[in-house]
């Protein structure tokens, strides 16, 4: 008869395989196995309180994210574990440790990591149609916490969003919560396609700065966006498309450029991530990088665009010089 640590991780192999496969079910029942042991790394480090229930769910959700990446599922509970103690020190350091970024990797190979793994899996397509079901204002933090690469801690967020630190916090409980809720509801439905969803918003977003390069951003708005788009900083609206346009060309008449580095999108919110390249002569002239958050109307426009930088940018930044 087998004892019962090697009945323990015989359980642990099959739940971890169930779970890469898209089984919530299974993912479920090895979070609450291996809670205990998750949650003593997070009291260590963290002590009782707010701080180690965020990192709890956190780690549910980069499970979720990251269960691909498991190599020896017989070892997942040391996994877990890892997950813990790192967002654990992440956040005593005010930072997140981010998954490597997606681009156009669509081949599979043995060195994929867990983002890889979840662009070419169901599970993406079906965490992006749980999401759908959420508020945007639920949507929103989530989407930058666990999806993005640079706008990832709880001041970033609130900054791009426009609302108190404490506020995100209590949005991404509720939101993980509600997202829980969402997967389970949606495990048996179909869904949609994230992966060409993603690939078609990085064609869209190298298109938006060639046209912005050869002078015709104003052209592509017009045929791509809502004409009532807005660019908002927080929650305050700065302008609409005659502000878009007047920004976009003066930085280019300046010698600007963006870079596409990263790009999330989903049916009604979309991220691209962009590193900023200052002329020689003037490498202070903008942040070294920016990200677009864009909510999309019905019909896949941008109806508002926020503009979020990993630090704090003075509002005179933002606008075209008169």
């Amino acid at each position: 008869m087998r004892d019962a640590g090697e009945a323990a991780r015989v359980e642990d192999v099959m739940l971890t395989r169930a779970a890469q496969t898209g089984d919530i079910a299974a993912l479920g029942t090895l979070l609450e196995r291996h809670r205990a042991g998750m949650r003593a790394v997070a009291l260590s480090i963290l002590g009782p309180g707010a701080d180690a229930d965020d990192v709890m769910q956190d780690a549910a959700l980069t499970a979720l994210r990251r269960i691909g990446d498991v190599r020896d599922p017989a070892a997942v509970g040391a996994w877990l574990r890892m997950i813990v103690r790192n967002a654990a020190r992440s956040l005593l350091r005010g930072a997140v440790v981010a998954a490597p970024p997606v681009d156009e990797l669509h081949l599979p190979s043995p060195e994929d990591g867990p983002e890889q793994w979840l662009e070419r899996s169901a599970a993406r397509d079906w965490v992006w149609e749980a999401l759908e079901n959420l508020s945007p204002v639920l949507r929103m933090p989530l989407v930058l916490r666990h999806f993005t690469t640079g706008v990832t801690t709880y001041e970033q967020i609130a900054r791009a969003c426009g609302v108190p630190v404490g506020t995100v916090r209590s949005r991404l409980s509720l939101g993980r919560a509600k997202l829980a809720a969402a997967l389970a509801a949606t495990a048996d439905s179909a869904h949609g396609d994230a992966e060409k969803r993603g690939s078609a918003s990085r064609v869209e977003a190298r298109e938006t700065l060639a046209a912005a390069e050869s002078g015709h951003f104003g052209r592509l708005m017009t045929e791509r966006w809502s004409p009532e788009v807005s660019l908002l900083r927080g929650l305050d609206r700065l302008g609409g498309w005659d502000l878009l346009v007047r920004s976009m060309d003066k930085d280019v008449e300046d010698g600007v450029r963006q870079r596409l580095v990263h790009a999330v999108a989903g049916r009604s919110l979309t991220v691209w991530e962009m590193d900023i390249i200052n002329p020689p002569d003037d490498p202070g002239h903008c942040p070294s990088a920016v990200a677009w958050l864009m909510t999309l109307d019905e019909a896949g426009r941008v109806r508002q665009l926020r503009l979020a930088h990993p630090r704090p940018v003075p509002l005179v930044d933002l606008l075209p010089a008169v």
